[in-house]
């Protein structure tokens, strides 16, 4: 394929002007240094094979020795701060970058459809690419998120020429976020389809929605029925948000195209995957590292204690200073591995290289006790269960957790473990410290008088002081019929300190990070009627319940 160019080179001064901050942004995050200029070709127009032309600028590093092509694609505009992030930083070391806007977004043609037309579309710029005289006859793919979703859809089929990834936050399955649990992620998606609805209204426009938006958005989350709600905030935009209502189940066809689980199979690309403790595709990222990692492809997997949108700031540097180390191993070939394959963050403590995920681990039984304790000892045959009562009308909120919003991360969440719809469960004092490192479980004696109910527990690590603040959470859309359950929470990293105490949290929801259960059975798109469940726990009469921690005195 051939493209006709309507690309401008950045004006000189804004330039100089662009590539002097990218020097001074490298000193601040103590970066290898700058090699060379670039210059900059906005608008170009690469065809796909539909007749649609999607719109690319491409940064061009001033050496006849360019260190590679890196290839980025995303639906979220072409400026700041993805273009310094994923650009600016690699042109100015000798990368050839092209990155695009997909379809639909941003001057692409085309109508945007999340994720649809993405395996296509990204095989069509390979092909494109691999035509320019300025190619270097090799590429590699980076970016974050939605940036990332567009690498496992090159993956599912990898162009001969592609040699290496770099896939920060990024899921290969967007399904499962939506209803993994069985209960739908309301905020985030609701708020992203917000926002990429309205991301490129003018700028005055933009500005005041912004200032809005999280008034506006828990508004929409709170008022009933769900569908009707959010097209009240979402207007004319994402033409896509009730049919993610209407396809509960994420094994439905539906999902099929959303779903790239053939890369994890197919590909041998060296992938280096970066995420955080509080990513919401956390639990992604592990499954495509053990997979990749089952398969013998060369994979590293970095997380730190960031949520998703800090990889673009706390995490910014740690980012960009292993994407570099990576491409100049797998692409440019002037580097030599120099990791393990999995780097942690233990929270609270320090930076951990690995051989493997998850580590050797003691296991440590926690038993939920009566009077709202947590011990080593099972509770006697007679200890009473403990109960609360989930009402819809007045959910139990989200505090902090694995959002894309920036009231995600870690939170004080004291206020959250004193309401009457919360049972807590809070251990004795730590006489030194216990590092938690893997996935957590709990294991739950549980009955509900309605058969509509959710679960959601929470591991807090409780301070000297008696604050509380969430480590670990885990969700499940509750099946009738089964006594015993089993929730594994989310992996973690994290030193309980000295002098600390672990509490358990169970509640009946996390409202709006996940939608509601109305305890009527209504389908949550156009579900009005509400009722109340109440929920049974229990503690040593009719069973026991547990938590089991990969859990001991010293790190892996």
């Amino acid at each position: 394929m051939s493209a006709v160019s309507t690309a401008v080179s950045s004006t000189p001064p804004r330039s100089r002007f662009k590539q002097f901050a990218g020097r001074a942004v490298s000193s601040l995050l103590k970066l290898p240094p700058h090699t060379t200029e670039y210059t900059v070709h906005h608008g170009l127009r690469v065809p796909m094979r539909d007749g649609v032309d999607l719109i690319a600028d491409h940064y061009k590093p001033a050496t006849t020795n360019p260190a590679g092509t890196l290839l980025v694609r995303g639906p979220y505009g072409r400026g700041w701060p993805f273009s310094m992030l994923f650009s600016r930083v690699y042109a100015s070391r000798g990368y050839h970058v092209v990155f695009q806007s997909v379809r639909g977004t941003f001057g692409s043609g085309g109508e945007f459809e999340p994720m649809v037309h993405e395996i296509a579309d990204g095989a069509d710029t390979a092909a494109w690419l691999r035509d320019q005289p300025w190619f270097t006859g090799s590429f590699a793919t980076i970016g974050l998120s939605y940036l990332g979703f567009t690498q496992w859809a090159m993956l599912t089929d990898p162009p001969p020429e592609m040699k290496a990834a770099v896939i920060i936050v990024g899921p290969h399955d967007l399904s499962a976020p939506r209803w993994g649990t069985g209960s739908f992620g309301l905020n985030d998606f609701l708020g992203w389809s917000d926002l990429v609805a309205h991301q490129e209204e003018p700028r005055f426009r933009a500005l005041v929605r912004q200032v809005l938006a999280k008034r506006a958005l828990a508004k929409a989350t709170s008022a009933l029925p769900v569908g009707e709600a959010g097209r009240a905030l979402l207007g004319t935009g994402a033409h896509w948000w009730e049919s993610w209502l209407e396809h509960p189940d994420h094994n439905d066809p539906h999902w099929a195209r959303l779903q790239l689980h053939q890369a994890l199979e197919r590909s041998e690309i060296p992938v280096l995957l970066l995420s955080g403790w509080q990513d919401l595709f956390l639990e992604q990222t592990l499954a495509q590292y053990r997979r990749l990692r089952e398969r013998e492809v060369p994979v590293a997997v970095t997380i730190g204690p960031w949520t998703h949108t800090q990889l673009m700031s706390k995490g910014g540097p740690t980012v960009v200073r292993e994407s570099l180390g990576w491409l100049s191993t797998h692409l440019s070939g002037t580097g030599t591995p120099a990791r393990e394959p999995v780097r942690i963050h233990v929270n609270g403590h320090e930076w951990r290289d690995l051989p493997d995920w998850p580590p050797a681990m003691p296991e440590r039984v926690l038993y939920l006790q009566p009077t709202g304790r947590l011990g080593d000892a099972v509770p006697p045959d007679t200890a009473p269960a403990s109960r609360f009562t989930y009402n819809p009308a007045d959910p139990t909120p989200t505090v902090g957790g694995r959002l894309l919003s920036p009231e995600g991360g870690y939170r004080n969440d004291t206020r959250l473990a004193e309401r009457a719809d919360v049972l807590t469960f809070t251990g004795d004092v730590l006489s030194s410290d216990l590092y938690v490192v893997g996935s957590p479980a709990i294991e739950l004696s549980h009955s509900c008088d309605n058969r509509y109910n959710d679960l959601f527990v929470r591991i807090s690590e409780v301070d000297a002081r008696g604050r509380s603040h969430n480590v670990s959470d885990g969700y499940l859309r509750a099946t009738p019929d089964s006594r015993t359950v089993r929730i594994e929470l989310d992996a973690v990293a994290h030193r309980f300190k000295a002098g600390s105490r672990i509490r358990v949290l169970i509640a009946g929801g996390s409202h709006p990070r996940f939608a509601r259960n109305l305890g009527t059975g209504e389908p949550l798109i156009n579900g009005r009627r509400l009722a109340s469940a109440t929920h049974t726990v229990h503690l040593g009469e009719g069973g026991t319940s547990r938590l089991v921690l990969p859990a001991g005195p010293r790190l892996p």
